[in-house]
């Protein structure tokens, strides 16, 4: 991403739980304010991408969708970011839900993007303190847009601009209102896997140290299968090949089977670790629209011990 440019993925991810929200029956995640945070030219552009890569995906349905309109519809069932998206933001959405009563006072987004919560969710907003922490760019971007609205910002909701690659997600908590001694639930979704190894589980070491006992962390996260021609399913490596050219690299995996070791080190504990087959069951399972679940994307819940 460019140092001085909202991110891409920030956008197009936004515009896929649009989509889904106006046109898809029944909502796997129904986000009904994300089309108002992009402008008209953004999603003209990005319908326009979305059309044209039905052929590389599959070239005979694409030879027989008479408008773009028919062929970014198919586009969004048969790419593999449109399910990821939707099934991470739900599953993240349920587990908040189930967590709030037990005792969670903050809710820290990290790579925030476009994301609608604070604006969506008032009946649990009242609940929670929440922290949106983004690139500055892409942070200064949505707040640009929240501003040409008109929305009134919630109280309780916090903006904290943090570029990673200058500061710390500790020194950028302890630069905010965040209270180290609340029970807190992070939301980490779309970002493992365009970072190094090193600097996921220097991530998930700081959130083990800035949050109390108990404290869930919910992320995804690509497998390392993805990085091998011969094993990554097609439309994932084209996924792959868009996000490279957009500037944002995969650069990052994990191996299923470790993860929980790997956290473990990090005074994370693995609670839930959900696999494609997992998703498709949980999320998608008799649909007849064409959605299904991402090759090779898990979903997973670790608590702070």
């Amino acid at each position: 991403m460019e140092k001085n440019q909202v991110s891409q993925t920030a956008l197009s991810t936004a515009y896929i739980r649009a989509y889904h929200a106006r046109h898809d029956t029944p909502k796997i995640f129904d986000d009904f304010l994300a089309y108002q945070l992009l402008t008209d030219k953004t999603c003209a552009i990005i319908e326009k991408q979305l059309a044209r890569s039905l052929p590389y995906i599959d070239p005979e349905r694409a030879a027989s969708c008479p408008d773009q309109a028919t062929a970014l519809a198919w586009s969004m069932r048969a790419m593999a970011v449109p399910s990821i998206t939707l099934a991470r933001a739900r599953y993240a959405e349920d587990c908040l839900e189930g967590t709030v009563g037990q005792g969670v006072r903050q809710y820290v987004i990290l790579g925030a993007g476009m994301d609608t919560f604070a604006f969506r969710r008032p009946e649990m907003l009242d609940q929670l303190q929440v922290f949106e922490l983004d690139h500055p760019a892409t942070q200064s971007y949505k707040r640009q847009r929240l501003a040409e609205l008109g929305w009134e910002l919630p109280e309780n909701l916090h903006f904290i601009p943090v570029d990673f690659t200058q500061k710390s997600l500790t020194e950028a908590l302890a630069d905010s209102s965040y209270n180290p001694l609340d029970k807190s639930f992070f939301n980490w979704l779309g970002v493992t896997m365009f970072l190094t190894r090193d600097a996921v589980l220097a991530t998930f070491r700081a959130i083990a140290d800035a949050a109390p006992p108990g404290s869930p962390v919910i992320f995804d996260y690509m497998d390392t299968d993805v990085f091998s021609s011969g094993r990554a399913a097609k439309r994932v490596q084209l996924m792959m090949e868009g996000v490279r050219r957009l500037g944002e690299p995969i650069i990052c995996g994990f191996d299923p089977s470790t993860l929980g070791r790997d956290l473990a080190f990090l005074s994370l504990r693995l609670h839930e670790n959900l696999s494609p087959s997992d998703i498709q069951e949980r999320y998608f399972q008799g649909r007849e629209d064409g959605y299904y679940a991402t090759e090779h994307s898990y979903i997973a819940c670790a608590v702070v011990e």
